[in-house]
């Protein structure tokens, strides 16, 4: 109300991966994201990790969550600031690939990826976890001129497994 400037505001859903030359990713020490603390497993840098709940009402039974790469949430921002510059009207957006994978597919892929079988323990649900968690993103498709490049849960994970692995490297 107190000016005219537009705004588009960006739902994050599941953000993850890392710059594709591993230049920079992911260090907030003692991270909760499901990847993160699967390459640092992976590595050697916790001695294994938890699933929280295997009786979801999902294919699995593991939750559900919606991962799009860093890089695509760049490139949704300045897409953000084009259709601002073009004079687009104030939105609210949702940022994501709009389908999930489930926590036993993501701990797969990065022990796939990493080619280390680490120890997996499993726990009961925690409060107020949903069994998904994925995005309707038709509206910022058809919104921004934005496209996502690594919808690819795999390149995900080899990106973000390629940053954990020089942050361990830096560390020795």
């Amino acid at each position: 109300a107190a000016s005219d400037l537009n705004y588009v505001i960006l739902r994050y859903f599941n953000v993850a991966g890392a710059d594709p030359q591993a230049r920079i990713g992911q260090s907030t020490p003692k991270a909760t994201h499901l990847i993160k603390v699967a390459t640092e497993t992976a590595l050697g840098q916790r001695d294994g990790m938890a699933v929280f709940g295997t009786d979801y009402p999902t294919e699995d039974g593991t939750c559900i969550r919606d991962y799009i790469h860093v890089e695509d949430l760049a490139s949704a921002h300045l897409a953000g600031l084009d259709y601002l510059q073009k004079g687009g009207e104030s939105t609210i957006l949702n940022c994501g690939y709009g389908h999930g994978a489930s926590v036993t597919e993501v701990i797969e892929t990065v022990k796939r990826v990493s080619g280390v079988d680490f120890p997996v323990k499993l726990k009961p649900r925690r409060a107020g976890d949903p069994a998904q968690l994925i995005s309707d993103n038709s509206k910022i498709l058809a919104t921004l001129d934005w496209k996502p490049q690594y919808d690819d849960l795999e390149f995900i994970v080899k990106t973000a497994y390629a940053w954990q692995q020089k942050c361990v490297e830096l560390e020795q």
